[in-house]
């Protein structure tokens, strides 16, 4: 079982690439006029920056990182 640091560090590198993936989508979107790839492209930005904060505040509530 992983400890809270190390779940929490994967979190962040994976909401940090959904976040960044959900920008391009979004910019994408813009570019060609596509609502709805900039509805979907901000929702998965916006799915990512929670899940990269959940990590953050998993690392920070792990016992041995303190």
């Amino acid at each position: 079982m992983k400890d809270l640091n190390q779940r929490g560090i994967e979190n962040e590198a994976e909401g940090t690439a959904k976040e960044i993936k959900g920008n391009i989508r979004k910019n994408v979107g813009d570019a060609t006029d596509n609502e709805s790839q900039q509805l979907k492209g901000s929702a998965e930005e916006l799915a990512g920056k929670a899940q990269k904060n959940f990590g953050k505040v998993e690392r920070k509530l792990d016992p041995d990182s303190r």
